[in-house]
């Protein structure tokens, strides 16, 4: 198995309580690689102007409290 193909027909062969654990464990390594993502973009800097916006909107108390925000949906 070394292709996408290959990989889902192999997939498609397993019951389904295997699927469901091989979803589990996907879904695992993608919050994985979004993690490494958000710490290589922080330590590049991509992310200090968002930083500094967020900094500057609490100083300036232009901020809402979150559960203010959800409850009124």
């Amino acid at each position: 198995m070394t292709t996408l193909p290959e990989i889902e027909a192999a997939i498609k062969q397993l019951p389904v309580g295997d699927i469901r654990q091989l979803s589990g464990w996907l879904q695992e390594y993608l919050d994985e690689i979004w993690d490494w993502q958000i710490e290589a973009d922080l330590g590049a800097g991509k992310l200090d102007k968002l930083i500094d916006r967020a900094e500057a909107d609490i100083a300036a108390n232009r901020v809402s409290d979150l559960d203010e925000i959800l409850h009124h949906t």
